[in-house]
């Protein structure tokens, strides 16, 4: 199988993720509005979901790929079984522990992550009970990060990539079914979370229960004594340092903005979402398929192999994160309007969602680009430079913030992340040129004129069909936006897509170097 056909998979039920995170984000705007509710909630969910980033699907996979297929690849399937139970055990324990800690510390978490909330008592005590609820999560989701990584390591990439649509599915039932017969409805959305961590969870454990992968718990004293768990824990110190990096320039990114007018972290979240849709698409489903790939040809010394992996994913990656961010930019009124405007969602709203989902758009090649370019050191078992190089984006990006904020607020904030996310992609790149781990295949030039020559003819199209259009002052006909923009969207792909071909872009430039070894 190609890793781009890996890639489409994984690309395919991330679409379906991502639609069906659309609809509950939709939901929430148009049944709580934004408010200090939601304020109080997106606080809430952002701290064990960003737990849950640092030491499961980050710094974890990141060190626990590599070395379950370099253990899979050279020992026996008895061994790789009892490593995976090691590693169950452990961080079953690390996780369980974390969240009772989450929860005894949950006032002192909040009052960090949003002083803001410290002026109105009612927010952050609501802010506070949220996320001791939602604290546990962190537990499920460790568990089916090391679920996740098996099953793409051996190369089941479809469950992994469709589970967290049980995620969304639960907040859209618990939404429109159960929030209207509760006191508070804004308490069916941490309900909603757990449940969804329990099915993800169950959901992929039946599939290790079938490949008989199935983890069990053992001695916490052979764990700790089993020297690829001990390596493990080696690799995953750098780990949790580079990956903490992000969080932590979030956390302060969310501190900043609930120090802002009342609203701002709403719309920077629902603005995280519309950004989060491509980077997931294309992104996170191409970075899944290539870290595993990638540590197999690297195990096995097949350096050839190893550099067209990287190429293609690059290639890959500037084919279509830049129409991605030409589209953002010139759709986000349209796209903010058409999703979440409603009663509780006012012009005001769309306004400042807009806003920010284009300080995303800027930035947008990189948002993308960290995710194909980290794994390539991830492979090599060199997490130690994207750490540094992650802490010197962090600093990049508070620096930017000193000037973005007080020019744009709460865009001023999506504008340094997607800037340092740049600047992140492009000095990783240059180290793993400077050390030869990648060379660019001969025809790049020819390759990026011709597709910003495409996505110049879609920005001029997209400009020109948008003329004299008012998305606010449609919100009453919501199908004929739906259909209007989801027209605009097809029409634009279909006027880059068609000038690659004239200009002489074929698909087959990429498949000779997507076979997987």
């Amino acid at each position: 199988m190609s890793i781009l056909r890996s890639a489409a998979t994984v690309s395919a039920f991330t679409m379906l993720s991502r639609v069906t995170g659309l609809i509950r984000d939709m939901l929430i705007a148009r049944y709580f509005g934004v408010c200090a509710v939601t304020d109080a909630f997106y606080v809430a969910f952002r701290i064990p979901n960003l737990l849950r980033r640092l030491f499961a699907e980050g710094a974890f996979s990141q060190a626990f790929v590599p070395m379950l297929s370099q253990v899979k690849e050279k020992e026996s399937p008895s061994r790789t079984e009892e490593f995976i139970n090691h590693v169950f055990t452990l961080l079953a324990l690390a996780v369980f522990l974390a969240s009772v800690l989450g929860v005894l510390s949950a006032p002192a978490v909040v009052w960090v992550i949003a002083t803001g909330f410290a002026k109105t008592p009612t927010t952050f005590d609501l802010a506070v009970a949220l996320t001791r609820f939602m604290f546990p999560y962190i537990i499920f989701m460790s568990l089916v990060a090391l679920a996740a990584a098996v099953l793409n390591t051996w190369r089941h990439f479809a469950i992994p990539a469709f589970t967290p649509v049980l995620l969304n599915v639960s907040f859209i039932v618990f939404i429109v079914f159960v929030s209207e017969h509760l006191d508070a409805p804004v308490w069916a959305l941490p309900f909603a979370v757990l449940v969804g961590g329990v099915l993800q969870l169950a959901t992929q454990l039946v599939q290790l229960k079938r490949m008989r992968l199935m983890p069990r718990f053992a001695s916490v004293k052979s764990a700790v004594r089993d020297k690829a768990v001990t390596k493990l824990l080696r690799l995953m110190v750098p780990a949790i340092v580079g990956v903490a990096v992000a969080p932590i320039s979030i956390l302060i990114n969310t501190n900043i903005a609930s120090r802002l007018i009342e609203g701002s972290v709403t719309w920077l979240s629902y603005a995280d979402r519309l950004m989060e849709f491509p980077t997931a698409l294309l992104g996170v489903a191409l970075g899944s398929v290539l870290l595993p790939s990638l540590s197999r040809t690297y195990a096995r010394g097949d350096t050839g192999a190893y550099q067209d992996l990287l190429d293609t994913g690059l290639k890959v990656v500037f084919l279509l994160a830049v129409p991605a961010a030409v589209g953002l930019g010139f759709l986000a009124e349209g796209l903010s309007s058409v999703l979440f405007q409603g009663k509780n969602f006012t012009a005001l709203d769309v306004a400042q969602t807009s806003v920010a989902v284009r300080g995303y758009a800027v930035g947008m090649i990189g948002l993308i680009g960290i995710k194909i370019i980290a794994p390539a050191f991830y492979a090599r078992k060199d997490i130690k430079t994207p750490m540094i190089v992650a802490i010197l984006s962090v600093v990049f990006i508070q620096s930017l913030n000193i000037v973005t904020v007080p020019l744009f607020a709460h865009a001023g904030l999506a504008i340094s992340v997607a800037l340092g996310s740049c600047f992140n992609a492009l000095v990783l790149l240059a180290v793993l040129a400077k050390r030869t781990w990648y060379t660019p295949v001969d025809g790049w030039v020819r390759y990026i004129t011709r597709t910003l020559v495409a996505a110049g003819a879609m920005a001029l199209f997209l400009s020109w069909i948008q003329t004299g259009t008012d998305w606010v002052a449609m919100q009453n006909a919501w199908e004929i936006r739906l259909v209007y923009i989801l027209g605009i969207i097809g029409s634009a792909a279909l006027v880059y897509f068609a000038l690659l071909w004239l200009l002489g872009w074929r698909a087959q430039e990429l498949k000779h170097a997507a076979r997987q070894n």
